[in-house]
């Protein structure tokens, strides 16, 4: 797939030269700096150094005073208390850091998961029900909650307060709880609104720390849970996530809780030098595949649980059901792409939407995402459950999904999301004119631009310049992730050393010496399913790439490695 590549603005050069003056770096360092909107020696040095004490004052978010007193009287009165989130990762670690923060304080207290297949996403009046069996008289919903005013309804009806912490887009209407925790609504004043739902959790937790004098190092430790659901829930890691995200690492790599620690066995992968990428690659999918394949509480037990050998044993349970989901994913993916294969007008259309019955509900937003990387188009999964059809939709760089669903809305029983991901329900026989539907108002809507996938590329780098200290530099700018993402080079004009080969299990990728004709110096480098560039760079020929920097650990020896995102015949490459 063509992929086009656009470099950004380069920063002012006075600005660029004084800045690396100052801080005493190279000027391409400083490019990147500037062009993350760091500018001073002061900048610099809260970018670099992380401080805990520049956390925001937890009490300037909205409402955060009554949740603060809620809980207050519910431990005071020694109440029924449930803890209540999403299936997925971020709603898993917040149930597990606020369950472990408040199971000492409270005698009574429970957590609750929804059934993925049976209640689907959010409050459900199921687990409503089982707080009141539970003769529960508050609920602390996680990752969720912000728009169901019917089911706050319908708990205050039964006596049950409710406290929602969640980082959602919010309604025009907001639920009738006792307190709403949610940056994102228009009149909250706290000055990051970019938190996950753990982090928002957490936000609470040290508010009510705040308020009954518990030191912040005795809570500190759940940030290994905070940055676990800010690398899966792929939020902006700046700002306040910046500072969340470094401690949290740090906690991971030091003295992980129980349960991150058995996952991170099953996933073969030892602590010490863990980065966001492995969080979002091993232990995110794992807990994630409790709900996607069984329950997402199990998740949550792993996550609580404080005996060595029992979490081991779950661990290996969320590990089974991870492969099982790697399973259903490669075939579904497989059987997706047959079907497009089949269809000799999709290269015409402008969306990719497939049906079938059978194809298992885990698993479908991640096929809609893997479909996206062979044809890049908006993208709809449909299967069918619970007697209707539901579907993921996935979509490109700068089309709005969200605002194309509701041009189809009349065909759907409901629909949710945002601008690059949703999901919705429909009756089977209504499917056929969805299809149609949503290809026009695509076909109508979409640019050919959005159609193109970019990579964009923060500056232009030689080979020679890729140095042991750079790389050094270029680590500190870690945790990366959306909003600081990991730097992107061009080099032109290098070339193989002559032992180019295809790699992998299907021969999908492809593994160089890159060098060029201006030094003597050559790294190892990896492109990951860009087989079909083997005959353009063979023989010594020249070529341009973009790539990243990572290191490469192999038999305990360290290199430098580059990690190709793209390669180019010479040619020109596209400024923004």
């Amino acid at each position: 797939m063509q992929k086009k590549w656009i470099v950004k603005p380069q920063a002012d050069k006075e600005l660029v030269e004084n800045l690396a003056e100052s801080i005493n770096v190279s000027e391409p360092v400083a490019n990147l700096l500037a062009q993350r909107g760091i500018k001073t020696f002061e900048e610099a040095k809260d970018f670099f150094r992380p401080d805990l004490n520049k956390l925001y004052d937890p009490f300037l978010m909205k409402d955060m005073h009554m949740a603060v007193h809620r809980l207050e009287l519910a431990i005071n009165n020694q109440e029924k208390v449930m803890v209540y989130g999403d299936y997925d990762v971020d709603g898993t670690t917040s149930v597990a850091m606020m369950y472990s923060f408040l199971r000492e304080k409270i005698n009574n207290l429970y957590y609750y998961i929804p059934d993925r297949y049976k209640e689907g996403y959010g409050i459900s009046n199921t687990g409503i029900d089982y707080a009141a069996e539970k003769e529960c008289t508050l609920i602390i919903a996680l990752d969720c909650g912000i728009k169901a005013i019917e089911k706050v309804d319908y708990a205050n009806d039964k006596n049950i307060d409710f406290i929602i912490c969640d980082h959602h887009e919010p309604a025009d209407e907001i639920p009738a709880a006792v307190a709403v925790l949610d940056p994102k609504q228009s009149d909250c004043e706290y000055p990051f609104k970019e938190l996950s739902a753990c982090g928002v959790g957490f936000k609470f937790i040290q508010a009510y720390a705040q308020q009954t004098n518990i030191p912040f190092v005795d809570i500190e430790h759940y940030l290994d849970l905070v940055v676990v659901s800010i690398a899966s829930d792929i939020v902006p890691i700046i700002d306040e996530n910046r500072i969340l995200a470094y401690f949290g690492l740090k906690r991971i790599n030091t003295k992980p809780r129980i349960g991150i620690r058995a996952i991170l066995d099953v996933a073969k992968t030892s602590i010490g030098r863990l980065k966001i990428n492995d969080l979002v690659f091993k232990v995110g999918p794992r807990i994630n595949a409790a709900g996607r394949m069984e329950q997402g509480r199990y998740s949550v037990d792993l996550l609580v649980c404080n005996d060595k050998q029992d979490a081991v044993e779950m661990a290996k349970k969320i590990d089974e059901d991870n492969n099982d989901r790697k399973w259903f994913d490669a075939n579904i993916t497989k059987e997706a792409l047959r079907l497009i294969a089949q269809d000799s007008n999709h290269e015409n259309k402008k969306s990719t939407v497939l049906y079938n019955p059978e194809w298992h509900k885990g698993v479908i937003g991640i096929v809609a995402s893997r479909i996206i990387d062979h044809y890049y188009k908006p993208t709809i999964i449909l299967t069918r459950s619970n007697g209707f059809v539901t579907g993921s939709a996935r979509s490109v760089s700068g089309f709005n999904l969200y605002k194309a669903i509701d041009k189809c809305k009349d065909l759907l029983e409901n629909f949710g999301g945002h601008m690059y991901a949703a999901g919705l329900t429909l009756k089977e026989e209504n499917v056929e004119a969805f299809k149609e539907r949503f290809e026009e108002v695509v076909r109508e809507q979409i640019s050919e631009e959005s159609l193109v996938p970019k990579i964009e590329i923060d500056g232009f780098l030689s080979i020679d310049d890729i140095r042991s200290k750079f790389y050094k530099i270029i680590e500190q700018f870690e945790p990366f992730g959306p909003g600081n993402m990991s730097p992107v080079f061009v080099s032109k004009m290098v070339k193989d050393t002559g032992y180019a080969q295809c790699v992998g299990p299907e021969k999908e990728h492809l593994k160089m010496q890159i060098t060029d004709n201006n030094t003597n110096k050559s790294f190892p480098a990896i492109a990951f399913r860009q087989s079909e560039s083997f005959e353009l760079i063979k023989d010594r020929n020249e070529f341009d790439i973009c790539f990243s920097l990572e290191e490469n650990i192999y038999k305990g020896k360290t290199n430098i490695q580059i990690k190709v995102r793209d390669i180019k015949e010479l040619n020109e490459i596209f400024h923004s």
